[in-house]
């Protein structure tokens, strides 16, 4: 049993380093490990620690009067939390179903991550320019997405940007990157860039800084 929770703490750092890639699913021995991080207090306070860090990251980072400061941050595992809908799919054990995670969507009862609203509310507050930025797809999950962030408190941003038709069949990494490109030629600049996959985080115009929210339930290459 020792040796087991080794093996999978080691798993999750990997997959937190990114290291670990392309994984389709949990590893069956670890199951109950993701289980136990996710529910047990160590995933809230992981969550915390990230969010500890963008607080002082931000105490310096001045908003300038007529400048484009923006921040981006993505929405699944980011701002709101499929937790609910992955106890139910044994934290990433099973195979990745896309018709009844749109059926879980479509039902725009996300919970927020506390600590992400905070510092979200934070944002807005300071100024900033803050996008959300999500794969969802915008014809499909565009309605539900937009009244579930504001249910859980996501409000006054600057926009919600969705996958439209014209990125369908493109990669987290491509998608997210014309989205920052464009954005930093319409006069933006990325300060801060917030995400809990990797090809949120990679790519062109990533901003000033990133920041990872931990995720061991599931990989968006």
């Amino acid at each position: 049993m020792a040796s087991e929770v080794s093996y999978c703490l080691s798993w999750r750092v990997a997959v937190e380093a990114n290291n670990a890639r392309g994984w389709r699913i949990v590893p069956s021995q670890c199951v109950r490990y993701v289980e136990n991080y996710m529910l047990g207090g160590q995933y809230s306070s992981d969550v915390d620690a990230v969010v500890d860090q963008m607080a002082s990251y931000l105490e310096g980072v001045a908003v300038e009067d007529g400048e484009k400061d923006a921040w981006i941050l993505d929405v699944d595992d980011t701002c709101l939390s499929n937790l609910p809908y992955y106890r139910e799919r044994h934290f990433g054990g099973e195979p990745f179903d896309s018709a009844s995670y749109k059926n879980w969507v479509m039902r725009g009862v996300c919970p927020a991550i506390p600590a992400v609203l905070g510092i979200y509310e934070k944002l807005i507050e300071r100024r900033f320019h803050v996008f959300l930025v999500t794969g969802r797809d915008e014809e499909l999950l565009g309605a539900c997405t937009a009244e579930n962030l504001a249910a859980q408190g996501f409000v006054g941003h600057q926009k919600l940007i969705m996958r439209s038709r014209a990125h369908r069949g493109h990669g987290a990494v491509p998608f997210k990157s014309a989205i920052r490109r464009q954005l930093v030629a319409e006069g933006y600049r990325i300060r801060g860039n917030v995400g809990d996959q990797w090809s949120d985080l990679l790519g062109d115009c990533v901003g000033d800084r990133t920041f990872k929210i931990p995720n061991p339930m599931y990989f968006v290459p």
